[in-house]
């Protein structure tokens, strides 16, 4: 079944029902997928889920406050990462591989610090370190291309998440074509109350304390455009010097949702490293 007929999944522990997706063979170590910033799981690209699902478990999270989840969208990432744990510990998942992209990537790093031990390979896509260069400057980058696509027209996320080459234009046509192929089984769209909680907590977070990984011993793939606007592309390099058994990939000619853009490859890419 293609990404974009999977119907949505719920479980509930206490006061809290997260709402999720499962792809792929069961009876293997899932890879829990973190979205970014304003997504829903109707925002993961169904050519990407569709590439990877043949060959590894696949379970896509709307955190708290977010889409058909319950609850109220943290105002710390560390809170939005304590929500990944809950979720883990309620399916009971003894051992998980992590991917998170933008936003989620930050929060899979803060899942990292807590529950090390269950976390088997992770994946950071597009995003950034604590305190990094220019994450606190997310809310002016995001507010600027708004103002832009309203002026032009345009889907931000052409703006935001592509290059303005020829090619990255057609990337992001095709992206946002195929994003809006879903039918039925919709995810409820994120509150706007909740989008600026997320913009708090990442502002927040880009203006904290470093973290130190020198001694997360997990394979860590790290993965970014050559020309990401929103999270600057240097701050993969930064991640990959924190994280001692990691490796960098960096796509030409592609932005933040460089993962999407070269969707296949990056498909290739995940499967080969998880089963590495």
């Amino acid at each position: 079944m293609s990404y974009i007929d999977l119907p949505l999944k719920f479980v509930k522990t206490g006061k809290m029902t997260y709402a999720y997706r499962e792809a792929g063979p069961t009876n293997q170590r899932p890879l829990v997928m973190l979205h970014h910033l304003s997504a829903t799981l109707d925002n993961w690209d169904p050519a990407l889920i569709d590439a990877l699902s043949p060959k590894v478990h696949l379970l896509l999270l709307d955190n708290a406050g977010v889409g058909a989840s319950s609850g109220q969208v943290p105002l710390t990432l560390q809170g939005a990462a304590r929500h990944v744990v809950k979720f883990i510990q309620t399916l009971d998942l003894e051992e998980f591989d992590l991917l998170g992209i933008s936003m989620g990537g930050m929060i899979a790093q803060e899942v990292v610090a807590l529950i090390p031990e269950r976390i088997k390979h992770l994946i950071l896509a597009g995003t950034g370190p604590r305190g990094g260069k220019g994450i606190d400057q997310v809310t002016r980058v995001t507010n600027k291309f708004m103002a832009q696509a309203f002026l032009t027209g345009k889907n931000v996320k052409e703006y935001l998440f592509f290059t303005r080459t020829p090619r990255g234009k057609q990337a992001a046509k095709a992206y946002l074509k195929r994003i809006k192929s879903r039918g039925q089984q919709k995810d409820k769209r994120i509150k706007v109350s909740s989008y600026l909680r997320q913009l708090r907590a990442i502002h927040a977070w880009g203006q904290e304390k470093g973290a130190d990984f020198s001694n997360c011993r997990q394979p860590v793939l790290i993965v970014n455009g050559d020309h990401d606007t929103m999270v600057p592309t240097e701050n993969s390099y930064v991640l990959e010097k924190m994280f001692p058994n990691s490796q960098l990939h960096i796509y030409p000619d592609a932005g933040h949702m460089s993962i999407f853009q070269n969707a296949s490859d990056f498909a290739a890419r995940t499967v080969n490293f998880l089963q590495a």
